[in-house]
């Protein structure tokens, strides 16, 4: 497994702070964020611009370029986020699920929207992944089964994050085993309670909340995963560069502890 961190929790800082703390914090790489309105490192209408700078940032820094998480399933900016993976060189874009949570037309929608994004993906030789999301048409075991069944495509897969299924009442650990076959890509973090929101940025590093990360991470070895799990904190784009990277290396340090652990390094 390839540990890294998403961008997004350095969102208040520049992406060559992003680069430069995650390197120093030991990932092994580093899941871009093109999310509009929090943090939009890979700024997507300038991603012929931005390229070059990308390339030399990952060589400088050391850092693969695992993925890059682009929520929305608009198909013109997902073709952006498509062409820009070719060219920069990252093999997986993450986008959300949408829709609404309990609604069966709203879940048939965001499948078929997916289905058709998945096939566009394949076109371009990249892979697409959707999670399970909290108050989303996607957000549990069974709504994550539902989409697995309906896209065969190669080009698509599973972004499970345990904090999603957690919040959704469910166990991460039995989560995982359920679609592991399927899942491509692991977005990790921890939390505390099963509200709505994962909680401050502090809270949300690995080993901090309720949730059994060394089951989790164990069940992804023990059927052969050797994907990214990219570190994913959100709400941090007012905290100052130290806070960030006390939050990075703890959570690193612990997500190496669990590898080591169950053996996987």
């Amino acid at each position: 497994m390839k540990l890294g961190a998403n961008s997004v929790l350095f969102g208040g800082h520049s992406m060559e702070a992003a680069f430069r703390y995650i390197a120093m914090a030991g990932y092994d790489g580093i899941e871009l964020s093109a999310i509009e309105g929090m943090s939009e490192h890979l700024v997507l209408s300038r991603w012929r611009e931005l390229a070059p700078e990308i390339k030399r940032l990952s060589r400088e820094y050391g850092l693969e370029l695992l993925a890059m998480e682009q929520p929305s399933q608009d198909p013109e900016r997902m073709e952006q986020a498509f062409q820009a993976a070719v060219e920069i060189g990252i093999p997986i874009v993450n986008c959300g699920p949408g829709g609404t949570t309990g609604d069966e037309a709203s879940l048939q929608e965001r499948i078929d929207s997916l289905g058709r994004l998945a096939t566009m993906a394949e076109k371009y030789g990249v892979t697409l992944c959707v999670k399970a999301h909290v108050g989303a048409a996607i957000y549990n075991t069974p709504t994550t089964l539902r989409v697995m069944e309906a896209i065969q495509s190669p080009a698509f897969g599973i972004d499970m994050d345990p904090s999603h299924i957690y919040r959704a009442g469910e166990n991460p650990v039995e989560a995982i085993a359920a679609v592991v076959s399927r899942v491509k890509h692991i977005h990790i973090r921890d939390c505390k309670g099963r509200q709505q929101s994962p909680g401050k940025p502090e809270m949300q590093a690995n080993g901090r909340g309720d949730i059994d990360l060394l089951g989790y991470i164990r069940v992804l070895h023990e059927n052969g995963y050797t994907g990214p799990v990219n570190l994913e904190v959100i709400g941090a784009k007012e905290y100052s560069l130290e806070q960030c990277c006390i939050i990075a290396a703890e959570a690193r340090g612990h997500m190496q502890a669990c590898l080591q652990a169950c053996g996987a390094r």
